[in-house]
């Protein structure tokens, strides 16, 4: 029983860590990377889809991304597509290939990028503190229906208090990275 409860925190938490991970991919650093694009949604003949169902994406050199359309009669809609996405970046085609060159990053970008970063490591760590919490409150509710004891409920909160710390910790370590990412050029 508790530990199905484990289970089921470290899972909400490991979630948190994936998805901030998924979060800092679209947070732009000096590098080219097609995770950049990831967010990019184009009009195809109606349907809202993503990029990268439509295109073959690649980073041939570290400050450029190459988006090749399968179906060359939309290679105008993703440049379009490209410029709305506030992604700060100037897509060049020559009606086949759409070449995104990345710019390096001011220092001033760069500190207004590592606030976002900080600002979305702080946002999951309250999911992190959210399911270490539903985890505690399912345990006291165990304990309080008489399924396990006062020990077993004490036992598995600390348990449950040192996945919280080991995630938080993993969470710090991402967070770092990308900011270190962010910093350099």
């Amino acid at each position: 029983m508790i530990d199905d409860v484990l289970q089921d925190v470290n899972q909400n938490m490991q979630a948190a860590i994936e998805s901030l991970k998924k979060e800092y991919g679209a947070i732009r650093t000096g590098r080219a990377t097609t995770a950049l694009l990831d967010g990019v949604i184009v009009d195809y003949h109606g349907a809202q889809t993503q990029l990268k169902q439509l295109a073959s994406l690649s980073v041939p050199e570290s400050r450029l991304i190459v988006v090749q359309p399968w179906d060359k009669s939309i290679v105008g809609e993703v440049e379009k597509s490209i410029q709305r996405s506030n992604l700060g970046l100037n897509p060049v085609s020559d009606g086949k290939v759409i070449r995104i060159p990345v710019p390096p990053l001011t220092e001033e970008r760069r500190r207004e990028l590592v606030k976002v970063v900080k600002k979305a490591a702080e946002e999951h760590r309250v999911s992190i503190r959210n399911a270490r919490r539903d985890g505690n409150d399912f345990l006291k509710q165990l304990e309080k229906e008489k399924e396990i004891s006062e020990d077993d409920n004490r036992r598995g909160q600390e348990k449950i208090q040192k996945l919280t710390d080991q995630s938080i910790k993993d969470l710090d370590e991402v967070a770092a990275q990308k900011e270190k990412e962010v910093m350099e050029d």
